[in-house]
């Protein structure tokens, strides 16, 4: 590929340039390992050193590194998929904040950065050039609480809390607390050490009865929680939802590379890249560190792309246990409220935890999106465009708007779509999905493990209606990969791979995706069918090796392995399926002669 090429040049280069690099240690301004205080203060002095330097490497000490939000950088700062809409203060602490930087690398030297608080563990903002490698993150108080189910009877049940955890009881209720904040349990999620299942439940079997403070790290309930169907040695996790952070924010910034980089507990969302160019993560973990026995690593989302353009690379990564999906690739649709004169438009953010930030500049291109269909209608090119609000844009259009135009459609920034490349990387311990790509660029997914994902492991979804998540693809390759009994948690609506636009409106011959290639994987089903795809022209599903197990009734599978809806030019070749049960293949509003089979005849068309 042209574009992976020009990336793996441009890391060349910067190599080379690195040797001609001024280093600043943060030894010399006072950060001394292991010393458990606080060295915010002396990062921001080094960094305001390293600013007026050409190019420089800042290295750090490595051993351990404690931060405190005392002394580090504030900003106020919006975040895609991350700002809640209240008045409470969207002011973030920063760790290490680069902004306005140019040609710096942050080498973290195997350091342990330890952080007290809500912190963000490294903001890029309007920076170019930036790498950040052999780095690690951690929470001395993750926001999560963590516990095992010691016993459970009709009369009680036991918790044991895990050590990073501290929690008490107030008026017979549990609650947790860390380093300048505290919650009761809301969102929570079973781990089964044992089968190694993760899935999401409810607090609900708890709430109603009272808690008592058995020990300094057990906590015993009066009742019976059966009906949730904990086992004995299940290890919950428990959060409160509300989103007001991220692990990392990489903001209007160009050639940006994370390498070596661990981050074992985020508050918030994951690493989110928003309105930036050019991002390679290569051996990127977020995963808890094996010796601290916790099993959650990230409150919501781990990698997260929200209207990127450039080359996204995400190679030889690792995640494991997040609350959320693994890594979701996305634009925003806004949708128009107002239409002035004849090339004015007024915009809206609509879903509740993403606005503030510039979404348009001049000279982007737009597609305009019938939210009825998610069909593309028109184009248009941006001449101007101006926040009034945090939650409304003015565009000025270089030529007249369509004449087909109304309020309540939606508007794509298509000048902010990225192609996608996720390739030798493991995605694991999750009970969400695995991969969200939107994206009408080019995406190659290859060679990687999905392993027991709950719900899909890919998903390709666009809509205008909740999310508001952004677009149409056009050239999507899912190749090589290997996809362990991802699914399970959904039943009958796990399929693995899920092509899922929020949309049951069909124009005749019009297709919201097209042109993608699941070949040469291999899938591991355990009770969940394979492939759902709506509204899809020219859709292979090729010489892929299909086990399928059920997962609790033996000789039942309660819908189709393959479901196809408004689909056109579908083949599946040369693929092996073992142990099918049932009904191999369903169509809705379509033909089953849209589907070509090599052999033929193996779904009954």
């Amino acid at each position: 590929m042209k574009l992976k090429s020009c990336c793996l040049f441009l890391l060349f280069l910067l190599a080379c340039n690195l040797a001609g690099a001024k280093e600043i240690n943060l030894l010399d301004f006072g950060v001394t390992p292991w010393s458990y205080e606080n060295a915010s203060p002396a990062i921001v002095k080094a960094l305001e050193a390293a600013k007026d330097e050409k190019e420089v490497v800042l290295k750090f000490p490595g051993g351990r590194v404690d931060l405190w939000p005392e002394g580090a950088v504030k900003k106020e700062l919006y975040i895609s998929n991350t700002t809640e809409d209240d008045t409470l203060s969207k002011v973030k602490n920063l760790a290490i904040c680069l902004d306005g930087f140019s040609n710096i690398t942050i080498d973290g030297n195997n350091t342990l950065v330890v952080l007290h608080g809500k912190m963000v563990s490294f903001a890029i903002l309007n920076s170019q050039n930036v790498t950040i490698r052999n780095i690690c993150f951690d929470y001395e108080r993750p926001t999560m609480a963590e516990f095992k189910l010691l016993e459970t009877s009709s009369n009680q049940t036991k918790l044991e809390a895990h050590p990073d955890t501290r929690f008490d009881v107030h008026n017979n209720q549990l609650l947790f607390y860390g380093e300048g904040w505290g919650a009761k349990p809301l969102h929570t999620v079973v781990t089964n050490p044992e089968k190694d299942l993760v899935y999401r439940t409810s607090w609900k079997a708890f709430e109603r009865l009272q808690a008592t403070k058995e020990s300094a790290n057990t906590v015993v309930f009066n009742g019976d929680v059966s009906e949730a169907g904990f086992q004995k040695g299940d290890v919950l996790s428990i959060r409160d939802p509300y989103r007001d952070n991220c692990g990392a924010f990489i903001d209007l910034s160009k050639n940006i590379v994370l390498e070596n980089v661990s981050l074992h507990y985020i508050h918030g969302m994951g690493i989110i890249s928003q309105f930036s160019e050019d991002i390679t993560f290569k051996k990127v973990a977020v995963a808890p560190r094996k010796e601290s026995g916790r099993t959650i690593a990230a409150f919501a989302d781990c990698f997260h792309f929200s209207g990127c353009k450039g080359l996204i690379e995400v190679d030889s990564c690792r995640t494991s246990g997040s609350h959320d999906d693994p890594m979701n690739v996305h634009g925003t649709h806004l949708k128009i409220t107002r239409v002035e004169g004849d090339n004015k438009l007024i915009l809206r953010f609509m879903h509740h935890q993403t606005y503030g930030f510039k979404a348009f500049f001049a000279g982007d291109s737009v597609a305009f999106v019938n939210p009825e269909n998610l069909m593309i209608y028109n184009s248009g090119k941006v001449k101007t465009a101006q926040m009034i609000s945090k939650r409304e844009i003015v565009l000025e259009m270089e030529e007249h708007l369509p004449e087909d135009l109304k309020k309540g459609d939606c508007v794509e920034n298509v000048s902010w779509t990225p192609e996608v490349i996720v390739c030798n990387s493991h995605f694991e311990r999750t009970s969400t999905r695995g991969l969200l790509i939107s994206t009408r660029r080019k995406v190659l997914i290859e060679n990687n493990t999905f392993y027991r994902t709950g719900m899909h492991a890919i998903l390709i979804a666009n809509d205008c209606n909740y999310w508001y998540e952004s677009g149409p693809v056009g050239d999507v390759t899912i190749r090589g990969n290997r996809f362990l009994q991802c699914g399970f948690t959904q039943g009958e609506k796990g399929y693995v791979i899920s092509i899922q636009p929020e949309t049951h409106n069909f124009p005749k011959n019009g297709y919201i995706h097209s042109n993608i290639q699941i070949e040469d994987n291999v899938f591991e089903c355990l009770g969940s069918p394979v492939l759902f795809a709506r509204s899809v022209r020219n859709l292979q599903f090729n010489n892929n090796k299909v086990d399928y197990k059920p997962l609790s009734k033996p000789d039942e599978m309660p819908v189709a392995h393959f479901k196809l809806e408004h689909c056109s030019g579908v083949k599946v070749e040369n693929n092996r399926f073992n142990g099918f049960l049932g009904q191999a293949l369903d169509v809705l509003n379509m033909k089953k002669s849209e589907v070509k089979t090599v052999p033929k005849g193996i779904f009954g068309n």
